[in-house]
């Protein structure tokens, strides 16, 4: 069943021309310049209860502009959409109480206040019963290590602490869909990890829908089985994370470790060299021929350990995003 259906989803700006020097403002008083901006340019999707997508895009890709139009925060210039059968820019006050939007790079929590007052204010607007309101606050608190913080200032917690707490507001309501945009951005490695097991253990007990936007591959392949990727505004990929490999990775990184004898000079002519650190060397070889290199440089070579490995995922995804970024440049030229 699709709680997620889209089809042909559009989202357009117009955005003023502000020119340089007095003259140009003066000018801009009398006749405006715009330029329309395409951030979503038709976007087809369908997700499924229960699943925990990650949609990922360089900046200005469309990703939070498309988690918006699914919020209901902003209308489309086209297209349809429903999450769980509710048109998102109606905003049914229903729909509002089924799903939540947590924005890594925005607060809604007061600054000066306790989350716990918070959390009170998020109880009314949502009309959570109290039983549940603090049966629910006490399992989150638990699963987030944060109950010790509950009436500590926001601005006195740290960045990964407030995360924490505006994962806690966003589901007091015990939301069915989830958005999350970035929730991990500026956090250290041990916060990263911390909000990844949560989200983790808690779309598995809940069932709960998950559309995750974020820039670290760490996040996405401890997290998700499904990758969107848009670019330019538009969905460039959608599958497993293992088919980004195969689709769009040319190569393989072979790594050797020579013996005793002295290591080869003439290495390039087996693949493009990474990086030699006698007896190490790196490889990038083609995917089509790696069997064959492999199988001439065992035979050549007094190898003690060898290993064949795909490109790192951001390798590949940047070189995505690179390559649609020329493709649009030289469609615009043309």
């Amino acid at each position: 069943m699709s709680v997620i259906e889209i089809r042909g989803l559009k989202k357009s700006y117009r955005v003023y021309q502000k020119q340089e020097g007095l003259l140009a403002s003066v000018r801009g008083l009398m006749r405006r310049e715009y330029r329309d901006v395409h951030a979503v340019r038709g976007i087809d999707l369908d997700v499924q209860a229960g699943e925990f997508i990650a949609f990922l895009g360089p900046n200005g890709a469309g990703k939070t502009t498309t988690l918006k139009l699914l919020s209901g925060v902003i209308n489309p210039s086209e297209g349809e959409a429903t999450v769980m059968g509710f048109v998102p820019w109606q905003r049914a006050n229903e729909y509002r109480r089924r799903f939540a939007l947590v924005m890594g790079q925005k607060n809604q929590l007061w600054w000066d206040l306790p989350a716990a007052e918070s959390f009170r204010l998020h109880q009314q607007i949502y009309r959570i019963a109290p039983a549940d309101f603090d049966s629910t606050l006490d399992e989150l608190s638990d699963l987030l290590d944060v109950r010790r913080l509950l009436n500590q200032p926001v601005r006195e917690l740290s960045l990964g602490e407030r995360m924490k707490m505006e994962l806690t507001a966003a589901l007091l309501h015990r939301p069915e869909v989830l958005f999350l945009d970035e929730p991990t951005i500026g956090l250290d490695v041990v916060a990263q990890h911390k909000i990844q097991e949560f989200l983790k253990h808690y779309q598995q007990t809940r069932n709960v829908t998950i559309l995750l936007t974020s820039h670290y591959m760490k996040d996405v392949a401890a997290l998700c089985r499904r990758v969107v990727i848009i670019a330019q505004g538009r969905i460039m990929y959608d599958g497993s994370l293992s088919g980004i490999v195969d689709r769009f990775s040319s190569h393989k990184v072979l790594s050797l470790q020579f013996g005793d004898d002295p290591m080869p000079s003439d290495l390039a002519r087996f693949g493009e060299v990474l990086e030699v650190a006698p007896p190490k060397a790196r490889l990038r070889v083609e995917r089509e021929v790696i069997a064959d290199v492999l199988s001439r440089v065992l035979a050549q070579y007094a190898i003690v350990d060898v290993s064949v490995e795909d490109p790192p995922l951001e390798e590949i995804i940047s070189q995505m995003f690179t390559e649609s970024s020329e493709d649009a440049a030289e469609a615009m030229a043309g």
